[in-house]
């Protein structure tokens, strides 16, 4: 195991920069923002610490990339900011997420509160959802695992042309395998910063997704023709749980923080950094570090404090009238499903020491 150390100097001057309007940006920030950002450069902060690295193949050891500081984010004259007429976060779903369609509306629902909170300030706003055959796009079974996938170029494709006027992003979320090229195995997610699209995969956060048992694998695709979508028609889909929403969350506002301009973390554990693999994604914390936080909070304009507000409240909202299959996985028998937030009761508590430090 492996930490990644960055000096007090350094960690100081990328959240604040050496830019003298930087500068002086910062110090005109509420006294207790000023008070929580500043523990990116305390060593001895337990809110915000240093990066883990747990094997080889963690990003940042396979993908190097230059780290972005908050000067560079900001003057980045190609990054997307919300502007007038252009603040609204889209999610459209392909194909359903739950094993019911009642299930599948309310996890969608989930997912829009969280990205209200998260991206606090901003509208947003759910498609209908639409089944994989109105895309249009290519399919295939994966060699590997024997699972379906779908083309996640293609479906950006047909993100762009259905973007709304006043879409800030559109983003495309599938519980189906995504792959962008016929020569790759699988990709998680696929964005296109420029156009403000995204799709992004939750397939592989399901319990028994690499399983050989794994009731979705096919071992052949019959198809009448090449735009024959009716394999989706029963497509395996994995039960509701509080690991797959806190994973779904995740993935989500990751995502969209690129769409944002934030770049792969490199300078403390945070939300923002990249992953390669399931295990590294789980290690990752819910929120952004302190770096990551101020180029979001320029972006977007919200306070720390009510937006870290949102995000209890949307932990403590929880669902209780919700219909849900019983553990037979029925279609038709249903029973109640609260939403499933046991996932983030620790993050519940790291907010609330995060609101003790604004509000001293």
């Amino acid at each position: 195991m492996q930490t990644v150390r960055h000096s007090e100097h350094t960690l100081k001057t990328a959240l604040i920069s050496k830019n003298p309007e930087l500068v002086k940006q910062y110090e005109q920030l509420d006294p207790g923002e000023q008070r929580l950002l500043n523990e990116a450069f305390r060593p001895d902060s337990d809110l915000f610490g240093p990066i883990t690295l747990h094997s080889p193949s963690d990003w940042i050891i396979s993908h190097p990339e230059a780290p972005q500081d908050f000067e560079e984010f900001f003057s980045d004259l190609h990054r997307k900011s919300p502007s007038p007429g252009k603040q609204t976060i889209y999610i459209q779903c392909i194909g359903l997420l739950g094993n019911t369609r009642s299930i599948s509306e309310e996890y969608l629902k989930w997912l829009k509160g969280y990205c209200e909170a998260f991206f606090y300030g901003l509208t947003v706003k759910l498609l209908e959802p639409i089944p994989v055959s109105a895309t249009r796009c290519s399919f295939r079974i994966n060699d590997s695992t024997r699972n379906l996938q779908i083309h996640a170029g293609q479906i950006l494709t047909f993100l762009k042309k259905k973007k709304p006027e006043d879409a800030f992003c559109v983003v495309g979320i599938t519980m189906i395998d995504l792959y962008p090229r016929d020569s790759w195995n699988f990709v998680f997610g696929q964005a296109s910063l420029t156009e403000g699209v995204g799709v992004f995969s939750f397939a592989r956060y399901g319990p028994d997704f690499y399983s050989s048992q794994y009731r979705g694998r096919v071992q052949r695709l019959e198809r009448k023709s090449s735009r024959d979508y009716a394999v989706f028609d029963d497509y395996c889909l994995p039960e509701v749980s509080s690991v797959l929403l806190l994973r779904s969350c995740k993935t989500l506002t990751h995502e969209i923080g690129h769409i944002f301009g934030l770049r792969h973390c490199q300078w403390l554990a945070c939300l923002m950094q990249g992953s390669n693999h399931l295990e590294e994604a789980d290690l990752r914390p819910l929120d952004l570090c302190p770096i990551c936080l101020r180029k979001l909070q320029s972006a977007v304009g919200f306070r720390l404090r009510e937006r870290y507000k949102a995000l209890v409240r949307w932990i403590d909202a929880e669902s209780t009238d919700t219909p849900r299959v019983t553990p037979k996985h029925s279609r038709e028998e249903l029973v109640t499903l609260p939403k499933p937030v046991e996932a983030f009761k620790e993050w519940k508590e790291w907010i609330t020491r995060c609101l003790a430090v604004l509000q001293k």
